[in-house]
C-alpha cells in the first residue's frame, strides 16, 4: 500500500498509539507466585515525566510493560512484550518509540531484564532488614480480625548502604508525584523516612515490604536552628486508603518536635491531596491544645494559638491559622445564619487583606492622578477581577475545609 505523505501514514497508524498509563504494570513481589497474579498489579498515576506530555507510546501491538520490584530490597525487573511492531522499511522510515531508552535512565543501575534472574534476586529479601532507626510502629485493622503491622524508619545520607536502596525506591516518584525530581544525595542535609509493612511468612519468618517514603531537607535558620521542609511524600498504591499517609506524617512530626533547634516544619509545594492530609493531621493535633478549645475559637485567631501550635507541634503561623479556620468551621452551626456569617467574614478578611491593601493604594493614587490617568490605573490593577477571584478562592477553601472535617469526624 502506498501513501502520499507521512501525515497519511500517521493517520493510518493511529491504532498503534497507546496510553502509557494503560500498558504499564507495577508489582511489589513478595513471593514467586505474585509474578503471575494479576491482582497484585497496579498502574501509574502519570507517565508524562518519562514518556512526554501526551503520555503516549507509538508503534506496537498488544504492548505490555512490566516494572516489578521485590517487595523489600526493591530489586527491579523491566519486561517489554508485544505481538508486533511497526517496520520502518514499509512506512517511510517511521520508527516505533524506543521504550527501553526512555525508561532505563530512570531506573537504578543493574536492573533485570530476564525474569529468571529477577526470581533469583527475590532471595535477597530473605535477609533484608530495614535501614536506619525505627522511630514509629503501629497496626491497622485488616477487617478480618488480623492486624497489619507497620513501621517507619529514619535514615540519613550517612546511613550504611541506604543510598543504593534509595536509588531504587525513588524511581516510584516519577509515576506518582507530579514535577518529581531525584534529589542530590551528596547533600547531607537530606533525611529520609521509610514506611514498611512488617509481616510474617507462612513458615513464621519475619519480613518487610516497602509501603511508602518521604524526604525532608533540613534548612539552616540563623543562628543555630533548622527548618525541616518536607519535599516528597508517597504511599504506594497497594497501601493507600488505609490512613498510612497520616501515620507517616505524624512520624515525621514526632521525630522533629523533640529538637529545640527546630523552629517549625514546612512543606515544599504541597499538592491538594497532601495539603488535605497535612491539614487533617495538624487539626487533629491542635484540637488537643488549650488555645484551640471550641469556646475560644469563636473569639477569633490569636497569638496563643500560633505559640502553642509552634511550640508543641512545630507548626508555623500560616498553617496554624488554617487549622484555626478548619476547627472553627467544624464547630460552627452552619444553620445558624449569624454564626455562619461571622465565620465567612473572618476567613474573607484574611483572604481580602492583599485586596484591601490594593484598594488603599488606589485611594492614595486617586488624589494625585488626573481622572483619565486614574481610570487607566484602575483598569491595570484589576480591582473588580481581584474581588471576584477572592470570592472563588473562599468557596474553594471552604470546600477543602469540609473534606478535612469529614475525615476528622469519621
Amino acid at each position: 500500500m502506498e501513501y502520499d505523505a507521512p501525515r497519511d501514514i500517521m493517520e493510518t497508524l493511529a491504532h498503534l498509539v497507546v496510553d502509557a498509563n494503560d500498558v504499564l504494570h507495577f508489582k511489589l513481589v513478595r513471593a514467586v507466585e505474585d509474578i503471575e497474579d494479576d491482582e497484585k498489579a497496579f498502574g501509574p498515576d502519570m507517565s508524562h515525566q518519562v514518556f512526554g506530555e501526551n503520555e503516549n507510546i507509538f508503534g506496537y501491538t498488544d504492548l505490555n510493560i512490566r516494572l516489578y520490584y521485590t517487595a523489600a530490597s526493591l530489586q527491579t525487573y523491566l519486561g517489554i512484550t508485544y505481538s508486533d511492531k511497526i517496520d520502518p522499511v514499509h512506512f517511510d522510515g517511521v520508527k516505533p518509540d524506543n521504550i527501553a531508552d526512555k525508561i532505563s535512565p530512570m531506573l537504578a543501575p543493574n536492573y533485570h531484564t530476564n525474569i529468571d534472574d529477577f526470581v533469583k534476586s527475590l532471595m535477597k529479601d530473605d535477609d533484608f532488614v530495614p535501614y536506619g532507626d525505627l522511630i514509629h510502629s503501629f497496626s491497622i485493622d485488616n477487617f478480618n480480625g488480623v492486624d497489619r503491622k507497620f513501621e517507619v524508619y529514619f535514615c540519613e545520607t550517612k546511613t550504611p548502604n541506604f543510598l543504593n536502596f534509595h536509588t531504587r525506591l525513588q524511581t516510584f516518584l516519577l509515576w506518582y508525584v507530579d514535577a518529581a525530581s531525584f534529589i542530590d544525595i551528596e547533600d547531607d542535609q537530606w533525611t529520609f523516612f521509610i514506611l514498611y509493612e512488617q509481616y510474617n511468612t507462612c513458615d513464621g519468618n519475619r519480613r518487610w515490604a516497602v509501603a511508602g517514603m518521604s524526604t525532608v531537607y533540613r534548612y539552616y535558620a540563623w543562628p543555630f536552628h533548622t527548618r525541616p521542609r518536607i519535599s516528597q511524600a508517597l504511599v504506594l498504591p497497594p497501601f493507600q486508603r488505609n490512613g498510612l499517609g497520616a501515620q507517616l506524617l505524624q512520624a515525621i512530626y514526632s521525630h522533629y518536635v523533640s529538637f529545640n533547634s527546630v523552629i517549625d516544619i514546612t512543606v515544599e509545594d504541597p499538592s491538594d491531596d497532601f495539603q488535605r492530609l497535612r491539614d487533617y493531621v495538624d487539626a487533629q493535633n491542635c484540637e488537643t491544645l488549650p488555645a484551640f478549645n471550641p469556646k475560644i475559637l469563636f473569639d477569633g485567631y490569636n497569638k496563643d494559638m500560633a505559640t502553642q501550635a509552634q511550640s508543641k507541634f512545630k507548626i508555623n503561623n500560616k498553617q496554624a491559622r488554617r487549622v484555626y479556620e478548619i476547627l472553627r468551621l467544624r464547630h460552627t452551626d452552619t444553620t445558624d445564619v449569624q454564626q455562619y456569617k461571622m465565620f465567612r467574614l473572618d476567613v474573607k478578611n484574611r483572604l481580602n487583606a492583599p485586596f484591601q491593601k490594593k484598594k488603599n493604594d488606589m485611594k492614595k493614587l486617586q488624589k494625585v492622578l488626573k481622572p483619565e490617568e486614574y481610570a487607566a490605573t484602575l483598569s491595570t490593577f484589576g480591582v473588580e477581577e481581584t474581588f471576584q477571584r477572592l470570592n472563588v478562592q473562599y468557596q474553594s477553601l471552604e470546600t477543602h475545609y469540609k473534606k478535612v472535617i469529614d475525615r476528622l469526624d469519621s
